[in-house]
């Protein structure tokens, strides 16, 4: 089969880490013919590794767009209140999508986006990434293979660890919900669609509860200064001082995501003139930093989500309990054990993988969109994360969101769904 081409709109993280890199591995699968980027490094250094001709080197995406159709996929990687137009525009001109989660902070947007895919007949495919890596992959096979039985309660916890959270949920891009999404939809629709996935049935109604609990401003420490490294009296006692993080760390770690020159003199001009350098008690954030949510199925049974941003390290467990057996895993040790109940049994079953991004998972999503496409128009199939597999988990995040907003009032789904499709 022959390499596909891509446009790709947003060379930031994912962009630049992920979807560059396959490109480059994996050359007689994927061709970037075009990028739009603001940022003019980010743009120069990604147009110059894949070659791609000036005429089609972009400084924003609606330019993307001004010569009609020029590549057979679009892989948008923009902010999330700039995912909803350009993947319209994409659809209507015939590219098939791929769209960084979330598909839009706007439920009726995530709804005409569906639409949308199956209107025009293309792949919308969300990068519910966690879907493909072994470990989740394993967990639902062996709940397809009826280990468990039927699922009675799934319990999932996010630990997102402080570094992740303070970089990019306190001082980063998704620190403020209504420049981005709220938190359950920014980060946490990963576990959602996870647990809808793997309970393979409609979520009938959620409930839940959160808040920012810790980073603002009635908890600075004394002598706290607004940036960390404009002589910040508290800034050696504090655990989350942006001179500790991305100063005396290894550049290569979190300091690659705030500036390009990753010299001591770049860093440090980061952080007297660029957002990570502030104090995390001192910025414009109002995501939650802790939020629980409870869910009801169809069936009758129920799921629990935890999402903390206060925790050391950042890994997901889960524990999953059914009338035959029960599974409990940690996806940072790369392993869950599967208990039978009939027989007694304890079966560790190990899904690690190493070098490879979300357990595995964007490698493996890359490559079934890509398989996706080539088959597209001889079966028409939408893919494991489609916009209609990914619309359910999104509704459960907006109606998370609502809830806790009013102290945590039950939800219905399908009441949520009629009346914004109805424009109520």
């Amino acid at each position: 089969m022959k390499a596909l081409t891509a446009v790709l709109l947003g060379a930031g993280s994912r962009g630049r880490y992920i979807y560059g890199p396959y490109a480059e591995k994996f050359p007689n699968e994927l061709k970037f013919v075009a990028v739009a980027e603001p940022d003019d490094e980010r743009r120069q250094h990604f147009a110059e590794i894949h070659q791609i001709a000036e005429e089609h080197v972009y400084h924003s995406w609606e330019q993307a767009f001004e010569q009609g159709k020029i590549a057979d996929v679009m892989i948008i990687c923009t902010l999330d209140r700039m995912h909803y137009i350009p993947a319209l525009k994409a659809l209507e001109l015939g590219y098939h999508v791929m769209l960084e989660k979330p598909m839009s902070p706007n439920v009726q947007e995530c709804i005409e986006l569906e639409q949308a895919s199956l209107k025009h007949k293309r792949l919308l495919a969300v990068t519910h990434v966690l879907r493909y890596s072994p470990f989740w992959s394993g967990i639902k096979k062996c709940i397809e293979d009826g280990e468990l039985g039927a699922i009675g309660t799934i319990q999932l916890t996010e630990n997102v660890g402080y570094h992740h959270m303070i970089h990019s949920y306190v001082r980063g891009n998704w620190r403020n919900s209504e420049e981005t999404s709220p938190m359950i939809l920014a980060k946490s629709c990963h576990d959602l669609d996870l647990i809808s996935w793997l309970m393979d049935e409609p979520c009938t109604a959620v409930s839940s509860f959160g808040s920012l609990l810790h980073f603002k401003a009635e908890n600075a420490p004394e002598g706290a200064a607004d940036r960390c490294i404009a002589g910040c009296e508290a800034e050696r006692e504090c655990a989350f001082s942006a001179i500790k993080m991305y100063l005396e760390q290894p550049a290569d770690h979190w300091a690659r995501y705030m500036t390009h020159d990753l010299s001591q003199e770049g860093i440090i001009r980061a952080l007297k003139g660029g957002p990570f350098g502030r104090c995390v008690y001192r910025c414009d954030n109002n995501v939650v930093d802790h939020q629980v949510v409870n869910m009801e199925f169809a069936s009758g049974a129920n799921a629990s989500f935890i999402m903390s941003g206060l925790t050391k390290s950042a890994t997901r467990r889960v524990q999953i309990m059914g009338t035959q057996g029960e599974i409990i895993g940690d996806m940072d040790k790369g392993s869950f054990t599967l208990y039978r109940y009939t027989t007694g049994e304890e079966v560790e079953i190990k899904c690690s993988v190493q070098g490879d991004g979300h357990g595995g998972g964007d490698e493996r999503m890359v490559s079934s969109f890509l398989q996706n496409v080539h088959k597209f128009d001889r079966n028409m199939t939408q893919g494991l994360t489609s916009a209609t597999a990914s619309l359910q988990s999104h509704l459960m995040a907006f109606a998370s969101e609502r809830s806790r907003l009013q102290q945590g009032r039950s939800i219905k789904l399908t009441e949520m769904y009629q009346k914004e499709e109805a424009g109520v």
